[in-house]
């Protein structure tokens, strides 16, 4: 008798790849943590273990391409929790923002030595697949970017545009004591200058990986945003997110973006990515940008928060982010533009801040008392699907932006679809399952969520990472086995 060739085999399923704009029937057959075979019809007897798909929706497994895991809490506990709430939102690939400074591991000093405590930390803890885009925070940390690529794996990084003369969480103040950075250093556009151009050059020292080495931005303007806060913190007329958004408002994002955009074109580089933008405005910089600089790769993201909240939200300070949420006029903007396909990917930005830590109860009420963040990547994949088909948006798309795209940026050269020779990685979707956003059935240690009470009509039924079954019907399973993604991957 021959022994099965293959170690796993989902029967059944509506395969939704990355490509085209149809969704086929087909059976997934899987070995040694790859997928090894993507047909219909299958023979049960070549696997030694057969999964009933149910007719599900089989998505590429989720790539988050932007969260903050150990921001507001140590790194060893949200490694943990808030990789288990990924795996329930159908996510795979966690690629985490991380820095020196305050918060994180509030330290500050050279990567050479700060990295390698982060990796320590996180190894053996993840529930899923896990990476990291560091921020150069000083001139050291500069000259150690082509030792972070070459010894670590480190192929992005990220510019904080408003950290040099503005609070994280909406006060003006000098940020030396938040950035850790010595007396003689800048945090400002000289500082973003010569970080493109070290990244630029560290692309031409290392040719072969240079198209998936990049470089991210947060678009907001600290000086504008100053400005703004005090006129608005002085207009009693405007309150909790209304008041917060006008503080920080449309047209910092949108001047940022040019800033940004020009650096870009100075210093020759050309894969720059434009974080969660949030408004018309943003997003119409983003595209003039474009059309004034076609040599840059402008890839541009929008998170879930940004398209399923709007000011009005009961959440209220709960619901307080950077950039903040918006008007719903720009939520609507921010849908015609992802259907448009001037959006490349969607994340959740999540960053777990736990009740108690996001706003004390003696400030309930009051916007700019409460911390900036929070979490929601369990929610990206369901909402995405239950509001986009809503919509009009096909499943495809959905697989583009929350897999593929942001996988072929990032390095992830094994993520992102359903295809042979591929990681095993699959989010088994039931699209006509109703079901209603509750905190307390989320493994995030968070408390509450900004999407309490959202109905949804897509639910994520089973997450496999790499053949491997880590999530299903509500229950995170097994230890953590989430392996370090050193980027680009082969």
């Amino acid at each position: 008798m021959t022994q099965p060739e293959f170690d796993l085999l989902i029967k059944n399923v509506r395969l939704v790849r990355p490509h085209g704009n149809v969704v086929h029937e087909s059976d997934i057959a899987v070995n040694a943590g790859k997928f090894a075979l993507v047909a219909p019809g299958i023979d049960v007897s070549r696997a030694k273990k057969v999964q009933d798909g149910m007719g599900y929706l089989a998505f590429p497994g989720v790539v988050d391409a932007h969260m903050h895991s150990g921001i507001y809490s140590p790194l060893a506990e949200d490694a943990v929790t808030e990789s288990k709430a990924a795996a329930m939102g159908g996510v795979t690939s966690s690629l985490n923002y991380f820095r020196t400074g305050q918060y994180y591991l509030n330290k500050g000093g050279p990567y050479k030595k700060f990295y390698p405590e982060v990796l320590k930390i996180a190894r053996g803890k993840f529930h899923v697949d896990y990476g990291f885009h560091l921020a150069p925070m000083d001139s050291t940390h500069i000259k150690e970017i082509p030792e972070l690529i070459e010894k670590h794996g480190v192929s992005s990084f990220k510019i904080f545009m408003f950290y040099g003369s503005h609070g994280l969480h909406g006060a003006s103040n000098t940020q030396k004591d938040f950035l850790m950075i010595g007396e003689s250093e800048r945090y400002d556009y000289a500082h973003f200058e010569f970080i493109m151009r070290a990244i630029q050059a560290a692309r031409e020292q290392f040719p072969e990986r240079a198209r998936q080495i990049s470089l991210s931005l947060h678009c907001e303007t600290a000086e504008v945003m100053t400005a703004y806060t005090k006129l608005v913190e002085k207009d009693k007329s405007l309150s909790g997110l209304a008041a917060y958004s006008a503080s920080r408002p449309q047209h910092s994002e949108g001047l940022a973006v040019f800033i940004a955009s020009y650096l870009a074109h100075e210093t020759a580089l050309p894969n720059i990515n434009l974080l969660h933008l949030s408004s018309r405005k943003a997003v119409q910089a983003a595209m003039m940008m474009a059309d004034t600089f076609p040599h840059i790769d402008f890839k541009r993201e929008v998170t879930i928060g940004h398209l399923m909240l709007d000011i009005n939200s009961k959440a209220a300070e709960l619901a307080k982010v950077n950039p903040p949420i918006r008007p719903r006029e720009d939520v609507e903007f921010l849908w015609d533009a992802l259907l448009a396909g001037e959006l490349d990917w969607v994340v959740s930005d999540h960053a777990c801040c736990r009740h108690e830590m996001k706003i004390p109860r003696h400030y309930f009420g009051n916007i700019w008392m409460a911390k900036s963040g929070f979490g929601g990547s369990e929610y990206l994949l369901p909402a995405l699907v239950s509001e986009g088909t809503r919509r009009g948006m096909d499943y495809n798309h959905m697989a583009r932006v929350l897999s593929w795209n942001p996988a072929q940026r990032y390095g992830l050269n094994s993520k992102g679809d359903i295809a042979e020779g591929f990681d095993a990685d699959i989010a088994l979707v039931n699209p006509a399952k109703t079901w209603t956003i509750r905190a307390k059935d989320s493994p995030s240690t968070q408390g509450y969520t900004p999407f309490e009470g959202l109905e949804l009509s897509a639910s994520v039924h089973s997450t496999w990472l790499r053949g491997e079954k880590i999530y299903e019907s509500g229950e995170v399973l097994g230890k953590p086995r989430g392996q370090y993604l050193f980027r680009p991957t082969a």
